[in-house]
């Protein structure tokens, strides 16, 4: 019989136990969801000028298509060196 009624013991400290737990996992949950609810609240940056790694750059220059015929020639010269000497 007095088993019985410690076991009852140890049962009604767990669901003290589980509430208490519970109870922390609903303040965690909340708070999860009000910082959520804050960044879908904030604008999106737009990932250009919003970004760190733009800062202290410059737009493309003018003779930027000198740049890509040069490398474009370079590759057809050791393409060609390639085919001629083998």
């Amino acid at each position: 019989m007095s088993g019985t009624i410690k076991s009852m013991g140890l049962f009604i400290r767990q669901d003290d136990n589980r509430s208490e737990l519970q109870r922390r996992l609903t303040a965690e949950l909340t708070e999860k969801a009000k910082k959520k609810r804050e960044l879908d609240n904030k604008p999106l940056p737009d990932g250009v000028k919003d970004s760190t790694f733009i800062n202290d750059t410059q737009a493309t220059g003018k003779f930027a298509w000198l740049w890509i015929l040069l490398i474009a020639l370079a590759i057809v010269a050791v393409i060609v060196f390639i085919f001629v000497t083998s």
